[in-house]
C-alpha cells in the first residue's frame, strides 16, 4: 500500500485519501477532490473525480499559513482545521453525501501525504 492511499474502515465505510495526480481506479469508489485550488497540471477531461468540494476545503488564510511551515505547524493545523470543519456547514453536506456510499475516496494535491487536509477529513469522517 503507498502512503498515498492509507485508509481507514469505519462502521461498513471505508474512507481512503489518495494523491490527486495518483492513476484512477475502480477500488476508489465515490472519489472527491477536496481542495479549493484546482491541481496544478491536471486537465478537467483527465482527472476523473465524482465531485469537487471546494468548500470543505481549509480556509485560504489557514491554508497559506500551513503551508508557510507544514511539518513544524502540523498539530497546530490539525486543531485549526478541525474546529473549522465542525463550524462548516459543508462538513453536514459531505456525511450526508457519503452516508450511503460504502467506499469514498478523498483526493488531496498536496506532496506530502502525512500532513495534509485529507488526513486530518478523514480522521474526523472515522471519529463519528
Amino acid at each position: 500500500m503507498s502512503l498515498c492511499s492509507i485508509s481507514l474502515t469505519c462502521m461498513k465505510q471505508t474512507v481512503d485519501i489518495k494523491r490527486a495526480y495518483e492513476p484512477a481506479s475502480p477500488d476508489d469508489g465515490f472519489r472527491i477532490y477536496i481542495d479549493r485550488l484546482w491541481p496544478r497540471g491536471l486537465s478537467h477531461e483527465t482527472f476523473h473525480y465524482d465531485r469537487w468540494d471546494k468548500d470543505i476545503a481549509p480556509s485560504t488564510e489557514l491554508r497559506r499559513w500551513f503551508h508557510a511551515n507544514p511539518q513544524t505547524e502540523w498539530t497546530d493545523f490539525e486543531q485549526r482545521y478541525r474546529q473549522e470543519l465542525l463550524s462548516n456547514p459543508a462538513f453536514a453536506d459531505l456525511k450526508k453525501t457519503i452516508s450511503d456510499k460504502p467506499k469514498v475516496t478523498l483526493l488531496y494535491s498536496s506532496h506530502d501525504a502525512a500532513h495534509n487536509n485529507a488526513v486530518v477529513l478523514r480522521d474526523m469522517l472515522a471519529s463519528l
